[in-house]
């Protein structure tokens, strides 16, 4: 479960950058889930009244969490996440690797390069 202030708006925020569908919500923003196609994994959002965003990489408001994503072409996801409401955060310790972005109510997550092959 990801805390955040309006359920169903982060997970269709999630849901249009991976391209899952939203599994589930209710109208007031409560609660929300997305499912990748043919599984059983969900990820959950909750609304959390007074929700205070993580500050990374200062640890004033800890991180919870955060998820990283596989994608092919770097600059077209990037481009994708930030059209979203996603925003490049100060800090990249992967250089040009991946990038750190922040979600629109402040989670880091990161977009990656394909895993190599082995």
């Amino acid at each position: 479960m990801l805390d955040c202030p309006d359920a169903k708006a982060l997970a269709e925020f999630y849901g249009e950058l991976t391209g899952w569908g939203v599994a589930g919500a209710d109208e007031a923003g409560a609660w929300a889930y997305l499912t990748p196609p043919g599984t059983e994994v969900m990820i959950g959002f909750q609304r959390v009244e007074g929700y205070q965003p993580p500050r990374w990489p200062d640890q004033s408001a800890p991180q919870q969490f955060h998820l990283d994503f596989r994608v092919t072409d770097l600059a077209a996801s990037l481009e994708l996440a930030e059209k979203l409401g996603a925003t490049q955060a100060e800090f990249q310790p992967g250089g040009e690797r991946w990038r750190v972005l922040l979600d629109p109510v402040g989670h880091p997550f990161c977009l990656c390069p394909p895993a190599p092959s082995s």
